[in-house]
C-alpha cells in the first residue's frame, strides 16, 4: 500500500474552503495575462528533500519513519518503494513535473559500472512513471557534492581523478535527462570553492571549472539536448568560499570562458538572500544579462545565517519576484522547482502536502498580485518615466556611442545645467506593491 494512501488527491476548491488539503488559490487552468496558471508556474516537486532527506541536523539523527529508509543505505528495494510514492505523491498533489539528482532515486553504486548499472535501472523505471502520471522532469542534476570524493570539490578538484569521476557522472545524468525528456540540466557547484585560500590555487580551479562547463556544453550538443545548462549561483555554505557566489558573479565567469550564450541561472530564494541580495534583484539582473533559467524557490530565516530551505510563504515577498519573471517574458522551459524541506519535526506524511499545497497556493496569490500591477500599469509607467530624458537626441546620442567624455562634459556647460534631485517614491511604490498583494 502506498505510503499517501490516505491522502486524497488536491484539488481546487476556492477561498472559502477551509479544507487543508485542498488549493484555495491555485486553479490551474485559470487563465492570467493569456496563459494558465499552471503554465505560469511551471512547478516542481524536488525528490531531494521530500524522499531522500531523513530529517537529520547536526546535532542529531533523522527522525523520519518512511517506508524507503531514508539515512539508510538504498537497496534497490527501497529505491523502488521511494519511485512509487514519489509518483503516487507527484499526481496526488497535480504537480506539473519533478526533479532530482542522481543518488537521489538510484540504489546505491561502489564504482562506474555499479554506478550506470543502478542509474540506468531507475531511469527506465522513471519513464514508466513519466507515461504513466504525465508528471515530466523540469531538470535533472548529479550530486557531485555527497561523496567523500568530492571533499575538495569535483570539477575544481586538484586531484584530476576526482574530475574524472565527475565526468562520469555529469555524462551519465545529462544523458539520463535527455533521455527523460527533461527541459534543463542544472550544475549545482556545492564544494566549488574553497575552505581556506591557503591550499587554494584560486586560477587553476577556474579553469578547470571553465574547461568542465565547456566539456558539459559540448556534450549537450553532441547528444542532441536542447535544453539549457543551468549553473545554481550560492555565495558559501558548505564551502566558505563558492566560485558562483551570484548571478552577476556567474555572467562573468560564463563571459570568461565564451559560455554566455549557452548557460544561464537556476537562481534559489536562499542563496540569494545568504549572498546579500534580494530574491528579486538576482532575477532582475539574470534578465539584464539575458541568462535567466529556472528558480529554486524556497526561504530563509532571518535569525539564523545558514541555508534552511523553508518553504515559502510570504505573499508581499514574492509578488515582486513574479512581477519581474513575467516582465522578462516567463519561463521558457524553467520553472519552480519546490527546493524546500518539511521541518525535522513534521514527521507525518500529510506534512509533506500541507508543505506543498501552502507553497503553491503562496506562489499563486504573488501571480495573481503581480498581473494586477501589470495589467494596472502604474509601476511600469513610472519607471519609463523616470527614464524618459534618455529617450531625447542627447541621451540616445550617448547611448549610441556618438558623443564622446569630451562632448557629454561641453553639453553640460553650454546649456549651463544644473538638474534638480527627482523623488523615487520609493515610499509611494512599495505602498502600490502592498495594496496589490
Amino acid at each position: 500500500m502506498s505510503y499517501f494512501a490516505d491522502i486524497p488527491s488536491i484539488a481546487f476548491e476556492g477561498t472559502e474552503s477551509r479544507n487543508p488539503l485542498a488549493y484555495r488559490f491555485y486553479d490551474a487552468d485559470r487563465e492570467v495575462l493569456g496563459k494558465s496558471m499552471r503554465d505560469h508556474l511551471r512547478w516542481a516537486v524536488c525528490y531531494w528533500h521530500t524522499f531522500a532527506w531523513p530529517g537529520h541536523d547536526i546535532f542529531g539523527a533523522g527522525v523520519f519513519e518512511r517506508p524507503w529508509k531514508p539515512g539508510e543505505p538504498v537497496t534497490a528495494e527501497h529505491a523502488q518503494i521511494k519511485l512509487d510514492a514519489a509518483f503516487d505523491m507527484f499526481a496526488k498533489l497535480g504537480a506539473p513535473f519533478y526533479c532530482f539528482h542522481d543518488v537521489d532515486a538510484m540504489a546505491d553504486h561502489d564504482d562506474t559500472t555499479s554506478y550506470s548499472r543502478e542509474l540506468d535501472a531507475i531511469v527506465g523505471k522513471m519513464e514508466g512513471k513519466i507515461a504513466e502520471t504525465g508528471v515530466n522532469l523540469l531538470w535533472g542534476t548529479a550530486n557531485l557534492f555527497s561523496h567523500p570524493r568530492y571533499a575538495a570539490g569535483a570539477a575544481t578538484n586538484p586531484d584530476p581523478d576526482v574530475f574524472a569521476w565527475a565526468a562520469h557522472q555529469v555524462r551519465s545524468m545529462l544523458e539520463a535527462t535527455n533521455h527523460l525528456g527533461g527541459e534543463n540540466y542544472v550544475l549545482w557547484g556545492g564544494r566549488e570553492g574553497y575552505d581556506t585560500i591557503l591550499n587554494t590555487n584560486l586560477g587553476h580551479e577556474l579553469d578547470q571549472l571553465g574547461r568542465f562547463m565547456n566539456m558539459v556544453v559540448e556534450h549537450k550538443h553532441k547528444i542532441g539536448f536542447d535544453g539549457p545548462i543551468l549553473i545554481e549561483p550560492k555565495p558559501h555554505e558548505p564551502t566558505k568560499h563558492q566560485y558562483d557566489r551570484d548571478t552577476a558573479t556567474v555572467y562573468g565567469f560564463l563571459k570568461r570562458y565564451g559560455l554566455e550564450d549557452e548557460v544561464k541561472v537556476n537562481i534559489e530564494a536562499n542563496h540569494a538572500t545568504l549572498a546579500g541580495n534580494s530574491f528579486e534583484h538576482e532575477i532582475a539582473t539574470a534578465n539584464a544579462l539575458g541568462i535567466m533559467g529556472s528558480i529554486d524557490i524556497n526561504r530563509g530565516d532571518p535569525q539564523n545565517g545558514w541555508d534552511t530551505d523553508q518553504f515559502p510563504n510570504n505573499v508581499p515577498d514574492l509578488t515582486p519576484v513574479l512581477y519581474y519573471i513575467i516582465q522578462g517574458g516567463g519561463f521558457k522551459t524553467g520553472g519552480f522547482n519546490f527546493d524546500a524541506k518539511v521541518r525535522r519535526q513534521s514527521v507525518d506524511a500529510e506534512d509533506l502536502f500541507h508543505a506543498h499545497i501552502g507553497g503553491v497556493d503562496v506562489l499563486s496569490r504573488a501571480l495573481l498580485a503581480a498581473a494586477s500591477i501589470i495589467e494596472e500599469g502604474q509601476l511600469d509607467q513610472f519607471v519609463s518615466d523616470r527614464y524618459s530624458g534618455w529617450n531625447e537626441a542627447f541621451g540616445q546620442d550617448v547611448l549610441s556611442g556618438k558623443i564622446t567624455l569630451e562632448q557629454a562634459a561641453n553639453h553640460a556647460v553650454e546649456n549651463n545645467l544644473q538638474p534638480s534631485v527627482r523623488s523615487g517614491r520609493q515610499e509611494f511604490l512599495e505602498n502600490l506593491i502592498s495594496r496589490h498583494s
